[in-house]
């Protein structure tokens, strides 16, 4: 270097990098390989390289050498590995193995044990994630977003699709969930009565998951039947003793204090 620097660079003045390197070569072949050269025993480097290196010398590699950067990661329980600033996703199969990773200015590669499990184009710093990396049922709930979830329950129905878009109106990704278990229900009980316990919720006023479920689950074709009616009883008293006793099959048995009550009003009555 201290001999290129005197000799080729001292004094010397270029317009252009084309200028400098076309003058590099020039100096080269007919400066610096024809010097005697003293580790040479005072051969010409030209007249060594041409007798003894020219002919093992390989051709150039038909693409261009790249510099990259090699480093070791953990894959974490996001499955996520760390190169620089920027995470990238692996297999989730590989959480918790060390991989390699050889990353150059526009890809990353990782490696585990020798071969190759992912690539990704590079990043400068943030996440780059591939959805297909997580297992089947986290690929499943990624892929049913609320586009999705609207859709499906349109098909259901009008009732099913308005209770979709309540719970998506407001924090739809923190309501996706429960609008998938909606839709999945109808795997087991079919859109009708999906449709119509959706519709009995909404009058209800709770037209969430665990009504709907609710509704589904009580059977007996309770989400189909019509809604009742007013009987037409001008206000008459309620019936306060419970539905057990409203339903119930036989008389209902009294207590003491009852029959007590009763006797002391039969007795009055029939005094009057």
């Amino acid at each position: 270097m201290p001999y290129i620097r005197d000799s080729f660079w001292r004094g010397r003045e270029f317009t252009s990098i084309e200028h400098m390197q076309a003058k590099a070569v020039t100096w080269s072949q007919k400066v610096a390989g024809r010097r005697q050269c003293r580790p040479l025993q005072g051969a010409a480097p030209m007249a060594a390289f041409e007798a003894i290196e020219a002919e093992t010398l390989l051709p150039l590699p038909p693409t261009p050498f790249v510099l990259a950067r090699w480093s070791t990661a953990v894959v974490g329980p996001d499955i996520h590995v760390k190169v620089g600033r920027t995470f990238y996703s692996v297999p989730w199969k590989l959480i918790g193995r060390g991989v390699d990773v050889r990353s150059t200015a526009t890809m990353v590669q990782v490696f585990l044990e020798g071969d190759l499990v992912k690539t990704h184009v590079a990043l400068e710093q943030g996440k780059r994630t591939d959805r297909t990396d997580y297992p089947p049922e986290k690929t499943a709930f990624q892929m049913r977003t609320p586009i999705w979830c609207r859709t499906q329950a349109s098909e259901v129905g009008d009732a099913c699709r308005t209770v979709v878009d309540q719970l998506l109106e407001v924090n739809a990704l923190y309501r996706l969930r429960a609008a998938q278990g909606i839709l999945g229900l109808k795997k087991t009980y079919g859109d009708t009565r999906l449709e119509a316990a959706c519709a009995w919720a909404i009058t209800v006023g709770d037209p969430s998951y665990r009504t709907i479920k609710g509704i589904l689950i009580a059977g007996a074709g309770a989400e189909t039947d019509p809604e009742p009616e007013s009987s037409g009883d001008a206000g008459a008293a309620a019936f306060l003793h419970g539905p057990k006793r409203l339903f119930a099959s036989v008389a209902p048995v009294e207590t003491a204090d009852e029959l007590h009550d009763h006797q002391v009003h039969g007795e009055a009555e029939g005094s009057i």
